[in-house]
Formats: structure tokens, C-alpha cells, sequence
């Protein structure tokens, strides 16, 4: 006989999520107005709030009071993709495998990085790996190129402040772009032409290519992207045939999610 689910509930993870909740209606609260609203002991609503802070969904303001952080914005972001975008993308994808016969992914930007969400592999006997649930650099990935081009110029001028000014642009191989101007530059051309590409600067022997995908509001919120070992994808072949062929696939996703530029 099956047990019921509430046998296998774990009574701190429910304290935990009781207490995320708690903000739904106040927006900052201390430990003792927590420990009330929870009836738990003070020393437990610590220990809760010091765990939540440690992983970035609970942050402490100046007063010593709490809030909630960066991490709940980021699981809404990842519902509302596993709703939206990635459910979308996926036929998408599939097209874009079988008419190319290389592996292609959705990704989206996570601060320096990009995420992958979803992708599809060709069945054929040489082909890139897939990259789902990976998280690779920003600056030396198509995808995260596309990611990171489409910023406002203040954006782009945090985003310099935040990673680039810091040595960000590590090299993972001889091709990564590592000179900060240099970068900024790029990344310009990008949105310029409206794609990137990536020739072995993220890894050796792998050549990729990323078309930027927009919401309702012709905002940049993810890419899609096309990878391909170098001997079938050169520089010429990437450019002048599969950039286009990515292109459209990501416009008409962003179709899709109810763009109409």
C-alpha cells in the first residue's frame, strides 16, 4: 500500500518555504515579527533566514531586518521560461536540427553566464554535444554574446564595471577575446549585424553560431544558437549559410512569444 505524501514531507523545508512566503505580504520583517507570524522560536527563524541568505533568496537590509533576494526573481524567471520560452523553442529546435543536421540550443543569460535550457542533437555519427542545463561563459560564447550585445549602454557600462574591468575575459582557449576594447567593440558588431559567432573561443575544434530571440516587447531574453565541429563550420560557412538559416529560426520563435518586428 502506497504511503500518502505527507510521510515523506520534511517539516524544515516547509518552515522555509513558509517563511519565503511571509513576504508576500510585507516586504521587509525582522526575526521576532517572522518568529510570531511562524510560531517558531527565534533561534530556528535565524538559522532558516541565515540558510536563505547563504543561497541569495533572502537578504538582510541595513536595519537588520530581512527581505526577499536575487534568487526568488531568478526561479520566477525559470517558471515562467518552462512555461513560455523553452516549450516554444522546442519545435523550433527540431526544425533547425533536421534542416542544418548540427546540435542547436536555447540559452539565456545568468549574470557572466549563459544557461542552456534546451537543445537538440543530430542523429549522425560526428556531432557536438548537448549542453543542456550547462553553464559556459558569457564572453566566449555565441549565445552569450547575443546575451550580452543588446544591452542599453548603461547596461553594457555595469556589465564592463561588473565583469570586464575585473578580468573577466578569462581565456579558455588561444581564441578567446580578451582584450576588454576589443570585446566592447565585438559585441557592438553583433548587435549591429543581428548574430555572433564563436570560432574555437569557448572550446577547440567547436565553431557556433547565435541569433537573439524577443519577447513581446522586442526585448533580448534568450538565443539560439547552432554548434558545429570546424570541419564542417568555417568562418565562410557559418557566415555566408548557416548565420541566415539561425536567424530565422530565432525570429520565428520570437514570433511565437509575440514579437512583430
Amino acid at each position: 500500500m502506497r504511503r500518502p505524501r505527507s510521510d515523506y514531507v520534511i517539516q524544515t523545508v516547509v518552515n522555509a518555504l513558509r517563511l519565503l512566503e511571509a513576504f508576500q505580504e510585507d516586504e521587509i520583517l525582522g526575526v521576532t515579527e517572522l518568529a510570531g507570524r511562524l510560531e517558531l522560536h527565534k533561534n530556528n527563524v535565524f538559522r532558516l533566514l541565515a540558510t536563505l541568505v547563504e543561497r541569495g533568496y533572502v537578504e538582510q537590509c541595513d536595519d537588520d531586518r530581512y527581505r526577499l533576494g536575487a534568487g526568488c526573481v531568478e526561479l520566477g524567471r525559470a517558471f515562467a521560461r518552462s512555461r513560455s520560452l523553452a516549450g516554444q523553442a522546442r519545435p523550433i529546435l527540431e526544425e533547425l536540427c533536421a534542416a542544418t543536421g548540427e546540435t542547436v540550443h536555447i540559452g539565456v543569460r545568468s549574470d557572466f553566464e549563459v544557461v542552456h535550457l534546451d537543445g537538440e542533437q543530430p542523429d549522425q555519427l560526428v556531432v557536438t554535444r548537448l549542453r543542456t542545463g550547462a553553464r559556459l561563459p558569457a564572453h566566449c560564447t555565441a549565445l552569450g554574446k547575443v546575451a550580452l550585445a543588446y544591452h542599453s549602454p548603461a547596461q553594457l557600462e555595469a556589465i564592463d564595471r561588473e565583469h570586464l574591468a575585473k578580468g573577466g575575459l578569462i581565456a579558455e582557449t588561444p581564441e578567446t577575446i580578451t582584450d576588454r576594447e576589443k570585446f566592447i567593440e565585438h559585441l557592438r558588431g553583433v548587435a549591429a549585424q543581428g548574430w555572433a559567432i564563436d570560432l574555437e573561443e569557448c572550446e577547440p575544434g567547436l565553431c557556433c553560431v547565435a541569433a537573439p530571440v524577443h519577447d513581446s516587447q522586442g526585448h533580448v531574453i534568450a538565443g539560439l544558437s547552432l554548434s558545429a565541429p570546424t570541419f564542417r563550420a568555417s568562418e565562410t560557412v557559418l557566415v555566408d549559410r548557416v548565420a541566415g538559416q539561425v536567424v530565422e529560426a530565432a525570429d520565428r520563435l520570437s514570433r511565437r512569444l509575440g514579437w512583430s518586428g
